[in-house]
């Protein structure tokens, strides 16, 4: 109940706000996380130290202050996601080359998305049925509390991208008669450790699920690589990148490394997008 009155006196009035008082509630906000709190400061900066170690730590620091800037700009921007409009939409997130995927949609062929939590990944989301001629398929994991799960369900859908649980993963490769683009989230720390993928990632070995791997080989769907860049503060650019159009050839693992290395490449040329706070490394091999 709580959740619901927070949400209609809260959340959805700021939502409508326009985004010059949306990025002021978010340097609020970076006050509050930051300066006040000091939201999980050691887990990022342990995160970063452990895959920069090479930096001094006023350089780490340097990015960690970015990072927690860019990540209230990412909260209020996903804020106003439940209100957006498809014209806003299209003029804040353009992807660049969306006719890499179509070359397949348009020879009736289903793909994989595989992308990581790097700049605004939510947009992105909502995003991806508008510029693609596939059925566009989003994995996710519901959340605890309905009443949020289902707003966010009817945000992040509300322009074409259909969501299914995780636990319901397989039925979403099953023929509809329509080529389909299946989207996944590549970097989550792995339930399973035991079946997951190990590679060196940020200086560190991680376990990187193998769900992309596993599904692509099983039912033959090339797999195309979601790079997000931030062009200024609420626009971002999105390019798409070949991982392989022949799955079924690739050595086991390479599929897993290939992408888990495209993400490592953007990370390292801007490291304040990633969501450093999460606790990517609980695993060990």
């Amino acid at each position: 109940m709580i959740t619901k009155i927070l949400y209609y006196i809260l959340i959805l009035p700021i939502s409508l706000l326009p985004y010059s008082l949306l990025y002021f509630f978010s340097d609020f906000l970076f006050l509050i996380m930051y300066r006040l709190i000091g939201y999980r400061k050691i887990v990022v900066f342990t995160n970063l130290k452990n895959s920069f170690s090479i930096k001094s730590d006023e350089e780490l620091n340097a990015i960690m202050v970015n990072f927690f800037s860019h990540l209230c700009d990412i909260i209020m921007e996903s804020v106003k996601g439940f209100t957006i409009s498809e014209k806003e939409l299209r003029k804040r997130l353009v992807i660049k080359n969306p006719e890499l995927s179509n070359y397949f949609a348009d020879k009736g062929q289903s793909i994989i998305f595989v992308g990581g939590h790097y700049n605004n990944w939510e947009l992105c989301a909502q995003a991806f049925a508008m510029y693609s001629n596939h059925e566009c398929i989003g994995i996710y994991k519901p959340l605890s509390n309905k009443f949020i799960n289902d707003k966010i369900y009817t945000s992040r859908s509300k322009f074409g991208l259909n969501l299914v649980s995780m636990k319901q993963t397989k039925k979403s490769f099953e023929d509809s008669g329509k080529p389909k683009a299946i989207v996944f989230g590549s970097d989550q720390n792995p339930s399973n450790p035991k079946r997951a993928h190990w590679v060196d990632f940020l200086n560190q070995d991680t376990a990187v699920l193998f769900g992309v791997e596993k599904y692509s080989k099983e039912y033959n769907f090339p797999v195309v690589f979601v790079s997000i860049s931030k062009v200024k503060r609420g626009y971002y650019q999105v390019e798409y990148s070949l991982i392989t159009d022949k799955p079924t050839e690739q050595p086991h693992g390479k599929i897993t490394e290939d992408f888990t290395k495209k993400l490592e490449e953007d990370i390292i040329n801007q490291p304040q997008y990633w969501l450093w706070s999460h606790k990517r490394w609980k695993h060990k091999r």
